[in-house]
């Protein structure tokens, strides 16, 4: 083939364009009878963070009344944000997480 002529073959593959999966923001919400202790020990527990962030965590919620504690694909944010909140009920705490998606 020389640099002037074209190929006329069509192409048979063709690659399928993968969207990524949305994401969903894990949200924890104040509440005034959770205790603080509580609170950073479930942080701790359920998403693994250190002390010092899991304290950061939940005073941004105490003074905001909310705090985003976590980003990622749907099932896991809803898992996590079950998790958290069954051990908040089993404690016989209103601790509240909720998921939504990211805009």
């Amino acid at each position: 083939m020389s640099d002037n002529e074209t190929n006329l073959k069509p192409k048979l593959k063709t690659k399928p364009k993968l969207e990524r999966p949305k994401l969903y923001k894990v949200i924890l919400f104040n509440d005034d009878y959770t205790p603080r202790d509580f609170v950073t020990l479930v942080l701790k527990a359920v998403f693994h963070m250190s002390e010092e962030t899991g304290y950061r965590m939940m005073m941004t919620a105490h003074k905001l009344g909310s705090c985003v504690i976590l980003v990622c694909a749907k099932d896991i944010a809803e898992t996590k944000a079950k998790e958290a909140t069954d051990l908040g009920k089993e404690a016989g705490f209103p601790l509240m997480f909720a998921t939504e998606p990211e805009e």
